[in-house]
């Protein structure tokens, strides 16, 4: 039985404590258990994000183990080793897949029902592995999810806003395939509010040329390399996702986001997990709705796939 406002999140380092206080701060479910294999550093954690309780919403935040996950609606996967300086998400794949190995089975045994939500890195493949996981083990592949591009498309929508003097919330755009180095900025699919960008640009006489998108892409696709160079790490932003990702879930709220999931074809691609828009609500994944997207994209987004089919076909999936 699971329990509508009871999150687990394994893994307590910056990204899943980051994703636990985003939580709290958005008043998302009651109850917030941290598991993880440095178990003092899980209940420091519970600790100190239960701390800012009086100053946000009424919930319970705890250390705890895997049995502890028993009733949890969601599960959040942040556990893994880091992204070393330089090192690409692909290059992660070998040693962070030993650890799914044991992780995934030792969630579902105690939370069967629960939807999974995976953030380590390299998320596509790591999401894909996790379903086959959960496939074998008898879960649905429906309720297995990763973080996808999620955030790579509110850096989209944020810059581009910024650049045009609009509330980003009012940007739609969305950032396509790997969460990586060959991930697809959908420019052809960029409404200002239902507006397309270059009539949008044209009426408010804003000149926004190819230097401009260029700049754009650039600042969106190597975000994260120029962070990790800056402070060894990424977990705001990624930790705030998250935290949207479990408020659609938990709340059943039907969001279309950029996350990623198993999918039958994508550009001429068999069997591969990258990120697409896709209706998420209470049981997961609800639908995907493949984009119109230009010639130039279409190819873009078929290299993106080719290049997560080869990682995953490099397990053996």
């Amino acid at each position: 039985m699971t329990t509508r406002g009871k999150i687990g999140i394994v893994g307590s380092g910056f990204v899943g404590a980051t994703a636990a206080y985003a939580l709290t701060m958005r008043g998302v479910g009651r109850e917030i258990v941290l598991v993880d294999l440095n178990h003092r550093r899980a209940v420091a954690e519970a600790d100190d994000i239960y701390h800012a309780v009086p100053f946000a919403h009424p919930m319970t935040i705890r250390a705890g183990t895997y049995a502890d996950l028993a009733g949890c609606r969601i599960v959040v996967i942040t556990a893994g080793v880091n992204q070393k300086p330089g090192e690409t998400r692909l290059q992660l794949l070998e040693r962070n897949a030993a650890v799914f190995h044991s992780v995934v089975p030792a969630v579902l045994e105690h939370a069967p029902q629960a939807r999974l939500v995976v953030a380590t890195n390299p998320v596509d493949v790591m999401t894909h592995l996790t379903a086959r996981i959960a496939q074998g083990l008898g879960a649905s592949v429906a309720g297995v999810l990763g973080s996808g591009t999620t955030l790579d498309t509110a850096r989209f929508r944020a810059l581009l806003g910024q650049r045009i003097g609009v509330d980003p919330q009012h940007v739609h755009a969305y950032v396509l395939g790997e969460h990586g180095d060959s991930e697809v900025l959908a420019w052809s699919q960029v409404t200002i509010g239902g507006t397309p960008l270059e009539e949008f640009c044209r009426r408010q006489q804003i000149e926004f040329g190819e230097g401009d998108r260029a700049a754009i892409d650039e600042s969106v696709r190597r975000a994260a390399y120029r962070i990790i160079e800056g402070k060894s790490a990424t977990y705001y932003g990624i930790g705030s996702a998250l935290a949207r990702i479990i408020e659609t879930v938990v709340e059943d709220q039907r969001s279309i986001l950029t996350v990623c999931a198993p999918t039958v074809e994508v550009a001429g691609v068999t069997d591969v997990t990258i990120a697409l828009p896709r209706l998420v609500g209470g049981d997961g994944i609800l639908a995907t709705f493949p984009q119109p997207l230009s010639a130039q994209e279409e190819e873009a987004l078929q290299r993106s796939a080719t290049i997560v089919r080869e990682a995953i076909a490099s397990l053996g999936l």
